[in-house]
This record gives structure tokens, C-alpha cells and sequence, in this order.
């Protein structure tokens, strides 16, 4: 504990300590999560993203398990492969107690337990004794809360923050309480089992009588609470009501199983990361974005990863578009990047949010979600066939494909563009929207507004699927209309980004409408969108396929050789899954499936690297080493959801997947294996009420499907 500093509330860690390990353990469950260390402790170590967070608010921010003042050693720690809990092994270390002798190491064993549920952090802890005499052993949980918002953790300084109180020490455990600024009263109520022995303002103390050999179980619940507290269940009842919800939760899924173990691990992973951020909203259920930084509703983020895994469990879409059409921007708000017709960029919880502190509340600075609601809408509807839906949400529709031709095109030249109007707002709103993220090939800034090549594409995209959706709905002058800005946009978009020198499209255009000479992955995205020509589609891909951009797990989101590439950079050098997933698509659009396939293998290989198989949001982009991993970025989300719906984006591309339910057809086009696929089984995919399974075997371009199960009316159709 000597390793320990504690400056007024906060604890610091000295950095010789062993304690500090960036390898953390993540849960989350609803609007609650928690990253603890590998000993499934939380301390303000590394970059201070530990604790048990509710609501955008840190609610724990030191939880602390010892032997007295020992720390216990690690003998293992992983999360279960369904994320349901967290399960660590610990041991003594060498102890030696004041006239009573030592306690040699190993001789007690822990197995710590934690999981969420429903606001709450269930926690047991299993002692066993090893010894052949009964023993007497102090055992500790230290634990504190500063009642952060989750912007403080991540460096925002506040002028002036609410008061935390003393902790209340109580016979079963503690009450922490901080009253917020914003009139809230946020609380942490720690519960143990059986009753400790001593209780202080900063930990609970148990002195375990252990029989020769015997056992011990301790219990803990720490329940986020706001103004009033539920009764915390025990530990058991309410491990096994959150395994049953989460089982009816998966009930929608179609399963993958393949021939590749290590394949099949990495699955398991993002299906069970694909859950757990799945959170439940009162409009369905929403992915939030990433954990620890963005645990919340993102609209494009949302629309992205419903757009990845709508072929796998189209509810997942059907949520996210009940919930930004529910907070579909209706008025103009300058100070939230609000205008008519827009859809969310993000929803925050938390003091700072609720205080104007940070715009974002509620905030609309995004330029691409609204185009890609209205992408997402025609593909559910093309996935499920749900009529009366499509027409409930075609209002929607029409208001965002209305801010496309009017305040997304403020200057009226055809192209969608953004320019900040909040004061606190985002300064760059496509996807990269860090501050240096758009420049020309010199180096210099790119002077507003901007028009990204690729949310041309997404504005393309849109004018198409809103004409397909129109003619589903029976609404045939709307639909020629919608079909004509298309094409229009298409002929403007190649005669203003094509840049041949470069072999891509131009990054963006400046206020002056200057075309960006820069080579950047957001040119792939015009494949994903369609807007490409075949020829110079062809092109792209080459040119993202080379040495300056493939680094050997990924296509890098610069190419090496521009003004601002750095491979350690969030957005000017580094890999992102999801934006290769999209990449991949797009080359699988044009039949470019070999670079699929690339792409595909690139990223497998990076899964086993990896902990735990799961993708985080972003590595650095440096070029491959043999025999070594990727290199991480330190303060990358892990899990997140876009880099968990990677895989079934690329599992789609690569087979040719698509699923016509009026049609009620199944179709593969041209279906392709990588080199690591030889066998791959698809159960469950639904169509309406019917249902398909699949089995595919073969190598590379050489693929055999047939069906293994049908039920109901639906039909496959394999086109070569």
C-alpha cells in the first residue's frame, strides 16, 4: 500500500509500481460500465480511464481487494467469452502476522467474480485455504469515489465542481454521495456480505477465520443511484436474470460457425462485444459507441454498426433508427449544430452535459449521419420487408433527405458540406473529425466549409435508397426525382474530386472549392457508396492496396508519403477496422473481391494478436513486423462497436450476402473464402418468418454452398 499516494480525494500510483498495467477488463451493462486492471481492482493508473461508471459519471474510482496491507498475486484474469462477468484468480503473497507466525505464499486461494446489472456492480469473492491448520486471515476491499464526468477523465479542467460528502460509514458497508452542480444527487452504495468486521470511510475489513482447508465467500454491491436506491438483488438472483435477458436479447441472431477455431474465436468475441454494447433505450435497442470514451448513443456510429451487422440481426437497425428518428433534429439551433431534418451526432448523461458545460447534451455537428439514415432505412426495409415500419419512418426520411439539398448544401453548388456553428462545437464533422484531419497536400489548413469526397457518396447513396424505398412505398414521381439528384451529383462529384495525378479522389474541397491533393482512405468510401465509375473505382482500390497505405494488417487511414502522416496519429496514419470493412465492401461492389479478401486477411491476423480476439477501435498504423503484432494506440475504445461489426461486414463482402426479403431470396454473388475459411456454416438466417441455413465449402474463388436447413418460403440463389 506504501506504492499508494493519496493527494486530497484522488489516489496516484508511483509509476515504478508493478501496479500499473494498461491491460484492463471491461463490462458494461446498459448505461453503467466498468474498466477495471487485470486484478479486477480500479486506480487512477495510466491514462485514468478506471472506475464504475453511470450515466457519464465515475461512481467508484478506487476499488482495492488486499491481505491487510499485501496485495494479492495474480494468478489469472479474462472476461468469459459472453462478457457475463469477470473472473480472476488471486493468491497470498508471503505473510507474516505479528507473533502468530507466516503464512507462506499460495497457500489462499481468491476467485474474484464481478458483473453489471441493471446499475449495479456485483461482486464475490471465493476464499479458499490451502493450509492443514485453521488460519485467521485480514482481508480488505479500500474503495473510494470522486463522482467525475467522464469528460474530466478524459482532461477537461472545470471551473467549479458540486460537493462530495464524507462517506457515511454504515454496518453493512459505506454510502458515497456528491451533490452535482446541476441539482442532482449522485450516489454509490456499497453493500457486504456477511457483515465486515470493521468499516471506515475507506474500506471494509474482514478477519476470515478459515477451518484447515476450508472456505469463505464475501459478497459485494456497489449500486449506482440517483436520488432513490433499488434493493440490489443477491448476487446469484441477479446473475441469473441478466444470462436470461441476455439470452432472449441473442434470440434474433444468425450464427456463424466455421472450420478455423481461431476464426471462430474472434466471432464469439464481437457477437458477445456486439451485445454488450447493445443498449436498451426506450425507443430499442442502440449500439453505443465504445467504451471508455464514448459509451453512449452516436448517430453515425449507430448507423454504421447497424448497417455491418443488418444481414445478422436486423433488430439492431430497427432500434437505431426508432431512436434518431425520435431525436431527429426539428429547429434550428445554432449552439447544438442543429438544423431541421439533421440526425444526432451524440447524446451525453452527466453533470457537464447537463450544465452546458460541453455541447453535448444533445448535438448535431455531424455531416454524414443524415444521408446514411436514410441509407439505412431503405436497407431495412430491403432486409425485412416491413412495410407499415418503412412507412412510419418515411417522414423521417423525407426530413433528412431535405437537409441534404438545403442546409447541407447551404451554397447550393450540389455538394454537402459542413461548417461549424456551435462555438464549442466539432470543427471537423465527418467521420475523422479531429481537429487536423482535413488539410491540403502542402500540409496547411483547409479553410471551411468542406465537402468530404465520401459524404458525396453518402449523399449519392441516400438519393438511391430513398428512390428505392419510394417505390416500395408506391411513390413513383418521388422516386424519379430522388433518381435524378443521383445521377446529377454523381457527374458534378467526378468531374470536381477526381484527381488523376493521384489515382484517387481528392480528400475534399475547401470553401474555395479547391480540391484537397491528399490521399486518404475516405476515397474508398466512395466504392462503398456506389458513386464511383467503375474504371476509376478500379483505381482507388489499387492505389489503397500499395506500400503507402496496406501496412500488412490494414489500408492506414493516410497514405505514408502526405504532409500529416503520422502512424501514431488518431486519424492521419492509423488503421481503423471498421473504416476497412467499409473499404472492403466498396471493393466488393465493384467485383474487386481479391482486395477483399486482403483486407479481410489483414485483420484476422490482427485478431490474434489482440487480447481476448477483440478489435479496438484503431492501431497505429506502422508497417507490419514479422513475427509481432500490431501496434496499439494507447487511449483506443475497447470494445467498440464499429470495430466489432467489422467482421460481419467483411463476412458479407466477401460471400456477395444479400438478403431480399419482399423478394423473399437469399443471394450470393460471386462468393469467395480467404486462404484461412475452408468450411463455413451460416444458421438461422431470416426472412420474414422463414428461415435459411447454409453451409459453404471450398477455397478461394473455388465455393460450393448448399442448403443444410430450410424453413418456410425463401429461395437461394448463387450467382458466379
Amino acid at each position: 500500500m506504501e506504492e499508494l499516494i493519496r493527494i486530497e480525494d484522488r489516489f496516484y500510483i508511483l509509476a515504478t509500481s508493478a501496479r500499473v498495467d494498461d491491460r484492463t477488463r471491461v463490462l458494461k451493462d446498459g448505461d453503467t460500465f466498468a474498466v477495471f486492471d487485470r486484478y479486477g481492482n480500479i486506480h487512477p493508473v495510466g491514462i485514468g480511464e478506471q472506475g464504475l461508471y453511470h450515466d457519464g459519471t465515475r461512481h467508484l474510482s478506487r476499488l482495492d481487494v488486499s491481505f491487510g496491507s499485501e496485495r494479492p498475486l495474480l494468478l489469472s484474469s479474462t472476461v468469459r467469452a459472453d462478457n457475463a462477468a469477470l473472473a480472476v484468480d488471486l493468491a497470498n503473497p508471503d505473510l507474516a502476522f505479528d507473533g502468530r507466525g507466516r503464512l507462506p505464499a499460495d497457500t489462499v486461494h481468491l476467485l474474484r467474480s464481478a458483473f453489471l446489472w441493471k446499475g449495479a456492480l456485483y461482486t464475490r469473492i471465493l476464499v479458499r485455504s490451502f493450509a492443514r491448520d485453521a488460519i485467521v486471515i485480514p482481508f480488505s476491499i479500500a474503495v473510494a469515489a470522486d463522482f467525475v464526468d467522464v469528460f474530466e477523465v478524459r482532461g477537461i479542467e472545470r471551473r467549479s465542481r458540486g460537493h462530495v460528502h464524507e462517506p457515511e460509514v454504515l454496518p453493512d458497508g459505506l454510502l458515497l454521495a456528491y451533490d452535482g452542480r446541476d441539482g442532482v444527487r449522485r450516489e454509490t452504495r456499497l453493500t457486504a456480505s456477511p457483515a465486515p468486521d470493521a468499516v471506515s470511510t475507506t474500506q471494509v475489513t474482514w478477519l476470515l477465520e478459515l477451518p484447515a482447508r476450508g472456505e469463505a465467500a464475501i459478497y459485494l454491491t456497489a449500486a449506482c443511484v440517483q436520488s432513490t436506491a433499488p434493493v440490489p438483488r443477491a448476487y446469484d438472483e441477479a446473475f441469473g436474470e441478466s444470462r436470461r435477458n441476455a439470452s432472449a436479447v441473442r434470440a434474433e441472431d444468425a450464427r456463424v460457425v466455421t472450420a478455423n477455431d481461431q476464426f471462430n474465436a474472434w466471432v464469439t468475441r464481437s457477437v458477445a462485444d456486439l451485445h454488450m454494447m447493445v443498449t436498451a433505450t426506450p425507443t430499442g435497442p442502440y449500439p453505443y459507441a465504445g467504451i471508455p470514451w464514448f459509451s453512449t448513443i452516436f448517430g453515425r456510429d449507430g448507423i454504421i454498426t447497424a448497417l455491418q451487422t443488418l444481414w445478422f440481426n436486423p433488430s439492431i437497425a430497427r432500434g437505431v433508427l426508432q431512436t434518431l428518428a425520435a431525436l431527429q433534429a426539428r429547429d434550428l439551433v445554432p449552439e447544438k449544430d442543429a438544423e431541421p431534418g439533421k440526425i444526432l451526432h451524440e447524446t451525453r448523461g452527466g453533470e457537464m452535459a447537463a450544465l452546458g458545460e460541453i455541447p453535448f447534451g444533445r448535438y448535431y455537428g455531424t455531416v454524414d449521419a443524415t444521408p446514411l439514415f436514410v441509407v439505412l432505412a431503405a436497407a431495412y426495409h430491403q432486409r425485412t420487408g416491413e412495410r407499415a415500419f418503412a412507412e412510419a419512418i418515411w417522414e423521417h426520411v423525407e426530413l433528412a433527405l431535405h437537409w441534404i439539398v438545403t442546409y447541407g448544401d447551404a451554397d447550393g453548388d450540389g455538394f454537402v458540406e459542413y461548417e461549424r456553428r456551435a462555438p464549442n462545437g466539432l470543427g471537423n464533422q465527418g467521420w475523422k473529425d479531429s481537429q487536423d484531419s482535413v488539410f491540403h497536400a502542402d500540409g496547411s489548413d483547409a479553410d471551411g466549409p468542406i465537402a468530404l469526397c465520401e459524404v458525396q457518396g453518402y449523399a449519392y447513396h441516400a438519393f438511391r435508397a430513398g428512390a428505392l424505398l419510394a417505390r416500395a412505398l408506391g411513390r413513383p414521381e418521388r422516386a424519379r426525382e430522388l433518381d435524378a439528384r443521383a445521377e446529377a451529383l454523381q457527374r458534378r462529384f467526378e468531374d470536381a474530386f477526381w484527381v488523376d495525378a493521384l489515382a484517387t479522389y481528392a480528400l475534399a474541397l475547401d470553401g474555395h472549392k479547391a480540391p484537397c491533393r491528399v490521399r486518404a482512405s475516405n476515397a474508398g468510401h466512395t466504392l462503398f457508396s456506389g458513386i464511383a465509375s467503375p474504371e476509376r473505382a478500379a483505381r482507388v482500390a489499387q492505389t489503397l492496396l500499395t506500400q503507402e497505405f496496406f501496412s500488412g494488417w490494414g489500408i492506414r487511414t493516410l497514405a505514408a508519403s502526405e504532409a500529416r502522416f503520422n502512424p501514431m496519429s488518431y486519424h492521419n496514419g492509423s488503421v481503423w477496422p471498421h473504416d476497412n470493412a467499409i473499404m472492403a465492401a466498396g471493393f466488393a461492389r465493384y467485383g474487386l473481391k481479391d482486395a477483399a479478401l486482403r483486407v479481410f486477411t489483414g485483420l484476422f491476423e490482427a485478431s490474434l494478436f489482440v487480447e481476448l480476439h477483440r478489435l479496438p477501435e484503431l492501431f497505429c498504423g506502422f508497417v507490419r513486423r514479422p513475427g509481432e503484432g500490431p501496434t496499439l494506440y494507447p487511449v483506443a475504445c475497447s470494445p467498440q462497436s464499429w470495430a466489432v461489426g467489422s467482421l460481419f461486414m467483411l463476412l458479407e463482402a466477401c460471400l456477395g450476402l444479400s438478403i431480399d426479403a419482399p423478394a423473399r431470396r437469399i443471394t450470393l454473388a460471386r462468393p469467395i473464402l480467404p486462404d484461412f475459411l475452408t468450411e463455413l456454416v451460416l444458421e438461422d438466417l431470416t426472412v420474414g418468418d422463414a428461415r435459411l441455413s447454409l453451409a459453404l465449402r471450398g477455397h478461394g474463388e473455388d465455393v460450393a454452398a448448399s442448403i443444410v436447413r430450410r424453413v418456410g418460403q425463401i429461395e437461394l440463389l448463387v450467382r458466379s
